[in-house]
């Protein structure tokens, strides 16, 4: 089963509210965006953003220019779904992260909260960390919620990989500058706790 069926049979097979990542509002997610102080007509990317309630409340902030990447459709179109006409303001891309065509130098704000941990052939992480350098301005922001140092060592039938801040950094540290780190309790829906850490980096000018 390649990388996309996996993520198709998920969530084929599992509601929305079901999967472990889930949580009816990502807070501190929201919290790292209002804290870059960025306009509502800046242009965010939401990468594994599938069917996430972030677009939801982005929306509802206010902001306009929102792309939403996932690699499993099925995903996509649950959140299409859920938001109804407002569905047609939004970009929305089927497509492999560490595969797709970005443009340059265009985005204001990097989201990705429980993808980057699911790639553990260093190749992905290296064209993964190629994908956001290339495709955020400079001056622009990435926000990484991956799972922590505590976190666990699988997710829907996958290995993962835990990270703390260094690593992160480690990582990440050619184009991006590390500006704060913290980590978070996520209870699941199962009622069963996973630890993250959200990583709020800046891009470095060229």
């Amino acid at each position: 089963m390649t990388g996309k069926d996996h993520w198709e049979t998920v969530y084929q097979t599992k509601h929305a509210d079901e999967v472990s990542w889930y949580r009816p509002h990502l807070e501190v997610s929201l919290e790292l965006i209002r804290k870059t102080g960025i306009g509502r007509d800046a242009r965010i990317i939401d990468v594994g953003g599938g069917a996430s309630s972030l677009v939801d409340d982005l929306l509802a902030e206010g902001f306009t220019r929102i792309t939403v990447l996932d690699i499993a459709e099925s995903a996509l179109e649950d959140a299409k779904a859920r938001l109804g006409d407002r569905a047609d303001t939004i970009t929305w891309r089927v497509a492999d992260v560490t595969e797709v065509d970005l443009p340059d130098r265009t985005y204001d704000i990097w989201h990705d909260r429980a993808v980057f941990h699911f790639l553990t052939d260093a190749a992905d992480r290296q064209k993964y960390a190629k994908q956001a350098g290339k495709a955020v301005k400079p001056g622009g922001y990435m926000i990484m919620a991956t799972f922590g140092p505590e976190g666990p060592t699988q997710c829907s039938g996958l290995d993962v990989i835990r990270y703390a801040a260094d690593d992160l950094e480690k990582i990440f540290g050619a184009d991006f500058t590390l500006l704060e780190s913290r980590l978070e309790d996520h209870q699941t829906p199962a009622g069963k706790t996973q630890q993250f850490i959200y990583a709020l980096f800046q891009r470095k000018s060229d």
